[in-house]
């Protein structure tokens, strides 16, 4: 099979390639932080999908924020022990059509595997082009030899997001809502100022997506283009590095390639009092 030419497939490649020995098919599902629905997750998924623990496999269980980016021994460790190898051409989904997914394939980016997608859609789609569905359950696999070579370039911390208010080098881009970004809307996290980093723009997820899919790289241009037509390195940020992953996968699709997600996001900046807030 040829290598990926595009961060994300159709559901029709996948049904053509799902028996393709070097495709693993990973199921990244978490609940969204603003949704307040109690209900039980249907155990549904794609044949042969293997379960992406972002909160407790692939998550730095040391750091007191959420969903913060693993180490990359640990990394490491946890894509082995779902037979993840350095050969694999891994596909990400999730049950809400284009959430997490996201985040997924910017971790394995992130630790240098460029051999990874984000299936368009995710499982509504997959459902809807008459993929079938089975109950999932633990896949055992043979340890992968899957190996780590973290890119630094890819992620940011809160040290580089301060000094970049004075220097303007990098574009700040803002995945959450705007009434969050402007403070006007609660946070769905206990205790985090309203607001957002000074100087940074609001792009909320949902404008680069419609139905559940990626919108076309025509649009995705346009998009891009207008909020940010300097070209500079990029920095997202959201909630928790979830939805950011959203916009940065976007602007790749636009071709603007540079560019890294701020991990600690709004969970860190918004609980923390040294950092400068603006409210409009």
């Amino acid at each position: 099979m040829e290598a990926f030419l595009s961060p994300l497939v159709t559901a029709d490649w996948l049904k053509a390639n799902i028996n393709d020995p070097d495709v693993v098919i990973l199921d990244a599902t978490i609940k969204k932080v603003t949704d307040s629905n109690d209900t039980e997750e249907s155990n549904m998924g794609i044949p042969a999908a293997r379960f992406f623990d972002i909160k407790k496999g692939f998550s730095d269980r040391q750091s007191k924020l959420p969903n913060m980016l693993p180490n990359p021994a640990d990394f490491t460790r946890a894509a082995q022990q779902l037979g993840i190898k350095k050969t694999s051409k891994i596909v990400v989904y999730d049950k809400l059509g284009i959430y997490s997914s996201p985040r997924v394939w910017w971790m394995f980016r992130t630790m240098g595997h460029e051999q990874v997608a984000v299936l368009d859609g995710g499982l509504p789609e997959w459902i809807r082009a008459g993929g079938s569905i089975i109950a999932m359950a633990p896949q055992f696999t043979e340890t992968g030899n899957f190996q780590a070579n973290f890119l630094s370039d890819w992620v940011t911390d809160a040290t580089e997001v301060l000094k970049n208010i004075e220097s303007k080098t990098c574009k700040v881009l803002d995945a959450r809502s705007a009434g969050r970004f402007r403070g006007t809307a609660p946070e769905p996290r206990a205790g985090l100022r309203g607001g957002h980093i000074p100087g940074s723009f609001s792009l909320p997820y949902t404008e680069v997506l419609i139905d559940g899919k990626f919108k076309s790289i025509a649009e995705l241009k346009m998009i891009f283009e207008e909020k940010n037509s300097e070209r500079k390195r990029m920095i997202f940020s959201c909630g928790s590095g979830i939805t950011a992953s959203i916009i940065l996968l976007a602007a790749h699709l636009a071709g603007q390639t540079k560019g890294a997600v701020y991990d600690g996001s709004w969970t860190e900046w918004g609980d923390d009092e040294r950092y400068p807030v603006e409210k409009h």
